[in-house]
């Protein structure tokens, strides 16, 4: 629903999307790719992005956010298979970052999902006037304090580890 009613239908693909290319950087840096240590990488690389679309959010942009959001997408995208392509099992390892391995999840990857969505949503339950505070005033972004900035970074941060988990089973296309 906040998605929806900010206005940012298309941010879910471009947090995937960055999640893989910090997962797909690890691989290159020699990360095992479902290790502990590559999911880190991809997390980084979202904070990242949430930092950069909760900066971007302005109601005095020329360009809109999601034209931003989908240039973001493609650049990633682009930056991903540029990455894999000197590889030897490079494009292994795009599929697998693409499609993912939804069949061959296993128990303990189920469990630590489910918490991990359970307590997002908890945490956005608990803090939901704020949310939906930020999220109703997407049209008036000057009057938004740091306070009101942080929230909209908080709100892309827990997106943005529901995505990387996300992302790390099913894969970009599914998420």
């Amino acid at each position: 629903m906040h998605v929806v009613t900010r206005g940012v239908i298309f941010v879910d693909l471009a947090l995937a999307q960055v999640a893989a290319l910090g997962a797909a950087v690890g691989i290159v840096m020699g990360l095992e790719h479902d290790g502990n240590a590559s999911y880190m990488m991809a997390l980084a690389f979202t904070f990242v992005g949430a930092a950069f679309f909760a900066y971007i959010r302005s109601s005095n942009q020329k360009v809109p956010q999601e034209a931003i959001i989908g240039i973001t997408y493609v650049v990633c995208a682009a930056a991903m298979i540029l990455l894999f392509s000197k590889s030897a099992e490079g494009s292994e390892h795009l599929n697998h970052l693409l499609v993912g391995s939804i069949l061959f999840v296993t128990p303990k990857k189920i469990a630590y999902t489910a918490l991990l969505y359970v307590a997002i949503g908890f945490f956005h339950f608990k803090y939901k006037k704020q949310f939906f505070r930020i999220s109703e005033s997407h049209l008036n972004m000057t009057a938004l304090n740091s306070s009101d900035r942080f929230w909209d970074f908080l709100f892309y941060v827990t997106f943005g580890f529901v995505v990387t988990s996300s992302v790390k089973i099913a894969g970009v296309l599914l998420v």
